[in-house]
């Protein structure tokens, strides 16, 4: 079976932030794809040059819900960011030029 290594580009404020200042891209990306793997996938996907790759694994968080029949206590999945600094001059396009 064959992983998939790029799942969805992480797009919030912070990320939106850091792409304006400092020309890096945050990925969700697969939990054991490791930094060379997401390198290449970003290269192959958008057609740019990657310096670096961060990678970070992002822990679940706690959620709770309040109902008729109580409180109901469940957690959302963690996940794997990475954060790929670009090249010199290079830009992505995540939301796709209309």
């Amino acid at each position: 079976m064959k992983k998939t290594i790029l799942i969805k580009p992480l797009i919030t404020e912070k990320s939106e932030m850091i792409s304006e200042k400092e020309n890096k891209a945050c990925f969700v990306v697969h939990r054991r794809a490791n930094k060379i793997e997401i390198k290449n996938a970003i290269e192959k996907a958008y057609n740019v040059s990657v310096v670096s790759v961060n990678t970070a694994v992002m822990p679940g968080k706690s959620k709770t819900r309040n109902t008729k029949s109580g409180v109901v206590r469940g957690r959302s999945s963690s996940f794997k960011k990475a954060i790929v600094k670009l090249a010199e001059g290079e830009t992505l396009d995540l939301y796709g030029e209309m």
